[in-house]
């Protein structure tokens, strides 16, 4: 049977590495401009607010 607690601490520290930072930033930042693109502009700082508030959650701790 596999180890699937193992392969959750694997991926916390590979998201908490710095390489995981950029790319989980990279990716929140994407999922806003597109989500921002398809609303047409008009809720920017909600999306902005939201980019915040799921990098605080992911990533470097």
């Amino acid at each position: 049977m596999a180890d699937f607690g193992g392969l959750a601490d694997k991926a916390k520290d590979a998201a908490n590495s710095e390489k995981g930072e950029q790319v989980s930033d990279a990716a929140i930042d994407k999922a806003g401009d597109a989500t921002d693109s398809a609303t047409g502009g008009k809720f920017g700082d909600k999306i902005n607010a939201g980019e915040e508030a799921a990098d605080d959650k992911v990533g470097d701790r």
